[in-house]
């Protein structure tokens, strides 16, 4: 499917004249100009959804440019085409698409960090996002075990700080019986406490925390549970609190 999306945008984007050569993209207009990707992301991604297409077949090929191109501004188009006048885009299509990705054994810092950033840091689309990507299936994922669906919990445990405690904790609570998450399940806790918009609440946090098999030499497991126990539910609402952590702990 991922392959069919890419040679799709390829054609696509050939037939309004830009193609790849070896050092970047040319379009027929300025053949004479090498474009870089993002370049090409932020001057075509958008067009995609003005098509006379199905809607779902737009979203298709947005993810087609996003494999073909690697860059974090298509994502912004699909989540502008979302919120649009036109939107919600086909949530079946939408959401298969970024768990098609963060299955894939190729990089995906492009769709971790749009689930971050713009999906998870907004408290009105991040329970969806989170249980699309991850909360809907995650027993499926403990039970089953594959490589892409653990490879799938794993990007968004890591990236899930932003998302609210009572959304998420479930699906802690779940991937804490599976030892090969604990170390994305320990990064989604630190990041629960040190991103600006994390969530947690420090005695569930800690009881999970407490229940992880880390190797003995875990950089801030220390820290994070004195943070924990001490009550704290965010690095940037108690400033110092990781500091004195950190002298506590040294």
């Amino acid at each position: 499917m991922e392959m069919q999306a890419l040679e799709a945008a390829r054609r696509w984007l050939a037939a309004r004249g830009v193609r790849r050569v070896r050092d970047g993209w040319v379009s027929d207009e300025r053949p004479d100009v090498l474009l870089t990707a993002n370049q090409v992301a932020h001057s075509w991604a958008g067009d995609v959804f003005a098509e006379d297409l199905d809607a779902a077949d737009r979203v298709r090929l947005a993810f087609g440019l996003l494999d073909l191109l690697d860059e974090y501004w298509v994502t912004c188009e699909i989540r502008f085409a979302n919120g649009s006048a036109d939107g919600p885009l086909p949530a079946d299509a939408l959401w298969d698409g970024y768990r098609q990705r963060l299955e894939a054994d190729r990089d995906a810092e492009a769709v971790t960090y749009s689930l971050w950033v713009d999906w998870f840091e907004d408290h009105t689309t991040s329970a969806t996002a989170f249980d699309e990507v991850l909360g809907n299936d995650v027993d499926r994922v403990v039970a089953e075990r594959s490589e892409p669906l653990l490879r799938r919990a794993r990007r968004v445990l890591e990236c899930s700080g932003p998302v609210r405690w009572t959304v998420k904790e479930p699906a802690y609570r779940t991937v804490v019986r599976l030892p090969a998450l604990h170390p994305s399940l320990f990064r989604g806790l630190r990041a629960s406490f040190h991103d600006v918009y994390g969530d947690l609440e420090p005695a569930a946090a800690l009881a999970l925390l407490d229940r992880l098999e880390l190797p003995a030499n875990t950089r801030h497991r220390a820290e994070l549970r004195h943070v924990l126990a001490a009550g704290h539910e965010n690095h940037f609402s108690s400033p110092g609190a990781w500091d004195d952590a950190v002298r506590s702990c040294s």
